[in-house]
């Protein structure tokens, strides 16, 4: 894709704990990224990246993905705290969910950040990519071992985010969100 169609995309790691799971979700997260095209990616890893450079790639982003494990039905704490010591670096901008866990997949989690991010102003794609008992999905490698309709449903997230990251690049250059409210 030409410059123009490539869109920077930060991919939020959700998990900060030690022998985490997000590892084996961002590398195929990742590779299916590389798979559609479009975008360059920037790492945000809570538990590895320095503020500044947190705020960085945030405010730089047209779209983010954000891997959230589901903890005690919930997210983790550092994944909020990361997400609340930012504002404007969300607003007009489309976010999707890889999630992962028990037999929820993460989608408990993901359903209360999707209302943590509309408070933000950020646009939450319907479409995402969940595992049900991760774990036992991927192989010793890091492979999934039917990998077929994780795929199809990460074409979709990506098709979709970067459709809307792109129309709310434009936006956001021919009037800036907080224009608004003028």
């Amino acid at each position: 894709m030409n410059a123009r169609k490539t869109l920077r995309l930060a991919l939020i790691y959700g998990s900060t704990r030690a022998g985490r799971f997000c590892d084996t979700i961002a590398d195929w997260t990742r590779g299916e990224i590389a798979r559609h095209g479009g975008f360059a990616v920037d790492v945000i890893d809570p538990a590895r990246t320095a503020e500044d450079d947190v705020a960085a790639s945030l405010a730089a982003a047209d779209a983010f993905v954000v891997l959230v494990p589901e903890y005690n039905h919930g997210y983790p704490a550092p994944l909020k705290a990361l997400i609340d010591t930012h504002y404007d670096e969300w607003q007009a901008k489309p976010v999707a969910f890889v999630s992962y866990g028990g037999i929820s997949g993460g989608i408990r989690a993901v359903e209360q950040l999707r209302q943590v991010f509309a408070e933000l102003h950020a646009v939450g794609v319907r479409d995402a990519v969940s595992f049900a008992n991760a774990a036992e999905q991927f192989d010793e490698h890091g492979c999934l071992r039917n990998p077929a309709r994780a795929r199809r449903s990460a074409a979709t997230m990506l098709a979709r985010l970067h459709w809307w990251a792109a129309v709310l690049r434009e936006a956001r250059r021919a009037r800036p969100y907080a224009e608004a409210l003028a």
